[in-house]
């Protein structure tokens, strides 16, 4: 038997037990009605939609549905939809297509110009400055990495700190702006500590900046919304967006599809080549299933959306009003009012959230921490670091996300076993912290200070230094602690 198949009782210990899904922002289970809808395209309709005879007719007409189906959904005309295979591509292809397009551009002026000036003009002389990027500190990977890996080819990118409820400041964005900019990229909600971010009031920002500093190349705004969707209006003229993420498997659809919004006049390049599918912009047979089950799970979605925000909206509150109750030292991060409907993530004081986790999977309880350490080096989120507290609250962070099966007697049951998972953790913790019930702050030296190392192995002077403050740069978006003593920007 499978781990993961039904039992009422749990393979470890006696007694009864639940299967309770508290991981919803990793990944959703697939709509029953979402498979029944791709079902006939495993099989039946399996044809190639580049294929002029009947089979590739067939799949194209079920492509060209789908690209609709999406489209009226977001706001958008059918040709300003690229499908790829993941949220991660989606946003690669977003940053580097429209910084490719950008080189080309500047290589074919340049390579004007030295014909016009003959060998009086040397090729590289002619190219201008590298453009200028922005982000936030507490973007998803699939976005930070791609930034830094233009930062090594010479772009300079600015990283936006937030502030302490996760939420990007209008005015660190206008002090950011510079007359090169190209793109912006801010993501709608966060996929750890589920904060809204001001996409449209950002885009009206960009579009004054402009017509102010009277630039000639707009300055594009990208917004990664997988967290968002299902949960937001995704409207594009509404949020005022040029380039917009989504995927399928965060709004139970299949895995291993994604789309690109590229609003008509945005100029991008491929980053994959071959055949020269969706309008050569993402080479490769259209993965034809994932996308009808996808355009099928955004539907219907979107027809629920208002009806399941109200009640996980009531669940989570309740939720964080028990834990609040029943734990002491626990802290809220991010923002309780803007905040997804179903995304709770906290601190719980004393304890190692990767060991709470293990222990809750124990009972049939699957959540993820909030600090989504890497198992080589251990480093806490650079999203909860970023909000400037101390590292005992990046390494004790717990995300419960909810989904449309999750009921209040599941939380009922995950609190039952939380508290003396946590009573018991804490019992054999080493860590004991003082939190100040005023200021939510810790009143005690924080455990972990300077180059990831706990007080008792740090210099006795250390102890009691502040936590390092935000910096913008890369090394600060990875991890906070890599980023002491440097400044790119």
């Amino acid at each position: 038997m499978s781990e993961l198949e039904p039992t009422t009782t749990n393979p470890n210990q006696s007694g009864p037990w639940r299967d309770v899904y508290l991981d919803h922002a990793a990944t959703t289970y697939l709509d029953p009605r979402v498979r029944a809808a791709m079902e006939p395209y495993f099989e039946q309709r399996f044809g190639n939609p580049s294929s002029l005879y009947r089979h590739g007719r067939v799949a194209k007409q079920a492509l060209d549905q789908s690209r609709a189906t999406l489209a009226r959904l977001i706001g958008a005309e059918s040709s300003e939809l690229i499908f790829t295979g993941s949220g991660t591509e989606s946003d690669n292809l977003a940053i580097l297509g429209v910084w490719r397009a950008w080189q080309e551009h500047q290589s074919w002026q340049a390579k004007v110009s030295l014909a016009r000036q003959g060998e009086t003009a040397q090729y590289n002389t002619l190219l201008p400055e590298q453009p200028h990027f922005i982000t936030s500190a507490i973007e998803h990977h699939a976005v930070l990495h791609v930034f830094q890996y233009l930062e090594k080819q010479g772009c300079p990118v600015t990283y936006l700190p937030v502030n302490a409820e996760g939420i990007v400041e209008l005015a660190s964005v206008t002090v950011a702006l510079r007359p090169n900019t190209l793109l912006v990229s801010i993501m709608l909600a966060n996929n750890e500590i589920g904060t809204l971010q001001p996409v449209a009031e950002i885009s009206a920002l960009l579009k004054k900046y402009t017509a102010e500093q009277g630039l000639k190349q707009r300055i594009y705004l990208h917004t990664d919304a997988c967290q968002a969707a299902g949960a937001l209006d995704l409207k594009v003229n509404q949020l005022g967006v040029d380039l917009m993420t989504i995927n399928g498997s965060k709004i139970y659809g299949p895995k291993g599809v994604g789309l690109l919004y590229v609003r008509q006049g945005v100029k991008i390049k491929s980053i994959v080549f071959g055949g020269g599918q969706e309008k050569g912009l993402r080479s490769g047979t259209e993965n034809l299933a994932a996308i009808v089950g996808f355009a099928k799970a955004f539907e219907l979605i979107e027809a629920e959306r208002q009806t399941e925000n109200r009640r996980l909206t009531e669940l989570r509150n309740w939720f964080w009003q028990e834990l609040e109750r029943r734990i002491a030292k626990v802290r809220l991060n991010g923002s309780l009012s803007q905040r997804l409907p179903n995304n709770l993530n906290v601190s719980i004081l004393d304890i190692e959230g990767e060991a709470l986790i293990l222990y809750l999977d124990e009972v049939g309880i699957a959540c993820a921490t909030g600090s989504a350490c890497d198992s080589a080096t251990l480093d806490p989120s650079h999203v909860i670091l970023a909000l400037g507290v101390p590292y005992e609250f990046a390494h004790s962070s717990i995300r419960f996300s909810l989904g449309k099966r999750t009921s209040r007697t599941d939380l009922e049951y995950t609190l039952e076993h939380l508290v003396p998972l946590v009573e018991k953790l804490r019992r054999i913790s080493p860590v004991r912290m003082e939190l100040d019930s005023q200021s939510n702050q810790l009143s005690a030296p924080e455990a972990f200070v300077g180059e990831r190392l706990p007080h008792w192995q740090a210099a006795p002077t250390s102890a009691s230094k502040p936590a390092p403050a935000i910096e913008t740069t890369a090394e600060t978006a990875t991890t906070l602690a890599s980023a002491q003593n440097k400044s790119r920007e």
